[in-house]
């Protein structure tokens, strides 16, 4: 039970879906104090970069998982010892959820379905040695080994205690050494082969492709998070039938509805009234009209959806990572309401504040890349959604009215371009031409009954 002179610091649950995760960074050494809830590491798993703060005041009496590594979920990291730190009981084998691998690697945005049940915990695997020494290894090393027909055993572990690590078990998939056929039992031992019996060659296993770079060129691993946005990207363009229809908005009625009410919500609420919140309060209310646009096609039927979850994407701070947290019941929101859910998400997502919930459960994304200037593109849906939205530069251009008198007009006024990529196995190019139409009237007629 508690000893009350050390705690644990172990791998946290981060979702449902998330079952291991990589060691990015450590923020104290062994020998350093650190106070309760202070940052203590970085970890990184296929959906979100986050910080795991300290569970005790204390000081670090081991660092057991070093920078690079992936464990499993429950796995000890580190202890903390000396005045302060909370009891904690001995380490156990941890557990996981013994889900499929590819199930596990859910991408930013996405969910699993809603009735879907936790997998059943199992045991954390095992690899029995010759000497008929057990030694536990994560399950991303059993996975590997298990394809490559590889005893872990067998493999020289760099981790504590000798522990196999991914990349021990990757480095030694890379030398091309051959992989042992069986594991003679502790109580059997094997007996000596004949003299003239010829032993016969065995065939390596495969190995992995090395990858060098050529004069002039660095190479640096892929993040979890970066071989997640990599591998739903490419799911999503496999699995979609992607179309993109783009629509021109009058954006001066909200430009001037913006101008007047910022000075308002940053002195008032300590929000700044972003175009992207207009956007996103009208989007919701049109989405509420389209129900397919909002829903997604699951087997062979069509969901709909009573609600509007709604996915933003967020450049990370070091600009090599993409998320897209959602907020969630969108329909129920004001502008101002909108305004800080964004701003709250945004910010989260750059401090690595958000947990694997908080990208779940999208229904539909909107993306703004024109903030750099850009004007137009075609994004990637997020699956399992049916359409994701992208806004543009707000332009001052020439533009034709109709004054009072039904004369046409030249105007300078702020346009702004707005493009609907949609599933079409769901979504037919005339229902999407509506739903933009629509969206362009409620921006363009933008009223104090929006607010």
């Amino acid at each position: 039970m508690a000893t009350g002179t050390a705690v644990d610091v172990v791998m946290p649950q981060m979702g449902v879906s998330v079952s291991e995760g990589t060691i990015t960074k450590w923020l104290k050494q062994v020998g350093d104090t650190i106070e309760a809830d202070e940052t203590l590491l970085e970890i990184s798993t296929d959906k979100v970069d986050t910080e795991v703060p300290s569970p005790a005041t204390g000081v670090v009496t081991e660092i057991l998982v070093q920078e690079g590594e992936t464990v499993a979920v429950g796995t000890v990291l580190a202890r903390l010892g000396g005045e302060g730190a909370a009891t904690a009981p001995p380490p156990e084998p941890p557990t996981q959820p013994a889900a499929d691998a590819s199930s596990a690697a859910a991408t930013e945005g996405e969910a699993a379905p809603e009735n879907e049940a936790p997998a059943k915990p199992a045991a954390q695997p095992v690899a029995q040695s010759g000497n008929g020494e057990r030694s536990f290894v994560s399950p991303v090393v059993a996975r590997i080994a298990s394809e490559h027909g590889i005893d872990p055993s067998q493999v020289p572990g760099t981790g504590s205690g000798g522990r196999v690590t991914k990349k021990d078990i990757q480095a030694f998939i890379e030398s091309g050494a051959p992989a042992p056929s069986q594991v003679p039992a502790p109580e059997a031992p094997a007996q000596p082969a004949p003299a003239a019996a010829p032993t016969p060659a065995r065939t390596p296993s495969p190995a992995a492709p090395v990858v060098t770079g050529q004069v002039g060129e660095t190479l640096e691993p892929m993040s979890a998070m970066r071989r997640g946005i990599a591998e739903h990207m490419r799911r999503s363009l496999d699995t979609s039938a992607h179309v993109t229809s783009a629509i021109e908005v009058d954006m001066s009625k909200v430009v001037q509805i913006r101008e007047k009410l910022k000075k308002e919500y940053q002195s008032a609420y300590g929000v700044n009234p972003t175009y992207l919140a207009f956007i996103a309060r009208a989007t919701t209310e049109t989405l509420r009209d389209y129900p397919w646009v909002n829903g997604e096609i699951r087997g062979d039927q069509v969901v709909t959806k009573n609600f509007v979850n709604l996915g933003f994407a967020v450049e990370l701070a070091d600009g090599k990572g993409l998320i897209v947290p959602v907020v969630k019941n969108a329909e129920t929101l004001n502008l101002l309401g909108m305004a800080k859910a964004i701003a709250d998400i945004a910010k989260r997502a750059r401090d690595k504040q958000l947990t694997p919930d908080d990208v779940a459960g999208g229904s539909f994304t909107i993306t703004n890349p024109g903030g750099y200037g850009t004007f137009h593109g075609t994004p990637v849906i997020s699956q399992p959604q049916a359409g994701i939205l992208g806004t543009y530069a707000i332009v001052k251009r020439p533009w034709v009215i109709t004054d009072e008198n039904g004369a046409d007009a030249i105007a300078i006024r702020s346009i702004m371009n707005l493009t609907l990529t949609y599933d079409h196995r769901l979504v037919d190019g005339a229902l999407a031409g509506r739903f933009l139409r629509d969206l362009r009237e409620r921006l363009q007629g933008w009223g104090e009954s929006d607010y």
